[in-house]
């Protein structure tokens, strides 16, 4: 009888927590996110954020991604270990170190439209550059790496869009997209763990997030599994043009002019 009383005050929680709006664009969006993610390694804010920001707020779709992505990759991360170059991994992360704390506190003060804005330009930015066909020749410099991963650190923190510094500059070196994808699910690994203790001092972690989770959870995580056997049908370049655009999506999914088509 405990046990029946028990579910069903957390079905009445999490009903309660569900938007009046927009359930099934988030719901839909879920499922697409997780499949960009078990594809390319990366893409899953840039598709959920924008369209869950305006569903339920930025406040709460973040954490929520950190919740379901961090419980759903957590099966990919032996083999990205393995193919991984971890040097450049380790490094990138030490600036995201830095930058982490700045993302989040910038979630929790700054106003929301002027930050959904700034990621919305240099995400634009950063796909000018991509398409432009520049390459970084060579080894990775290990300043730049972190500095990157300091950057990538803030848009993680601020809103779970760390990707697109992060694939513009690992697309631009030597590495092929195997390496690529396994640098990025470590990365993210190590980024989202940075996260969750920033997210956790901040008072982010309420109970609407964890309600939310349990409804999207099983979307994304089958989103994600989709994903990763299609990736090995694909082929390098065809990699690379769905990389870029996952980053285009994001710029113009990502602005709040268009937060009245999403709602």
């Amino acid at each position: 009888m405990g046990d029946t009383g028990f579910f069903a005050t957390l079905i009445a929680r999490v009903a309660a927590s569900l938007p009046e709006h927009g359930l099934y664009p988030l719901l839909i969006c879920t499922f697409i996110a997780g499949m960009a993610r078990g594809f390319s390694g990366f893409g899953a804010a840039l598709i959920l954020i924008p369209v869950g920001g305006s569903i339920v707020g930025p406040k709460i779709i973040s954490p929520v991604l950190l919740v379901i992505d961090t419980i759903a990759a957590a099966g990919m991360l032996p083999a990205a270990w393995r193919a991984a170059n971890r040097r450049e991994v380790f490094t990138m992360a030490s600036g995201a170190l830095i930058g982490v704390p700045l993302g989040t506190a910038a979630l929790a003060l700054a106003d929301p439209l002027i930050l959904r804005w700034a990621i919305t330009i240099v995400a634009t930015l950063l796909l000018m550059l991509l398409v432009s066909g520049w390459r970084y020749h060579g080894q990775p410099r290990a300043p730049l790496t972190a500095g990157v991963g300091g950057i990538a650190g803030i848009f993680s923190g601020a809103a779970q869009l760390g990707g697109p510094p992060v694939v513009a500059y690992w697309l631009s070196g030597v590495n092929d997209a195997p390496v690529i994808r396994s640098n990025l699910m470590l990365y993210f690994a190590i980024s989202s763990a940075l996260t969750a203790v920033t997210y956790l001092v901040g008072g982010l972690f309420v109970e609407t997030v964890f309600a939310l989770t349990l409804v999207i959870l099983p979307l994304y995580a089958g989103g994600l599994c989709i994903g990763s056997r299609l990736f090995g049908l694909a082929k390098p370049s065809t990699f690379r043009i769905i990389c870029y655009m996952l980053i285009g999506a994001s710029a113009v999914l990502g602005m709040p002019a268009l937060d009245a088509l999403l709602r």
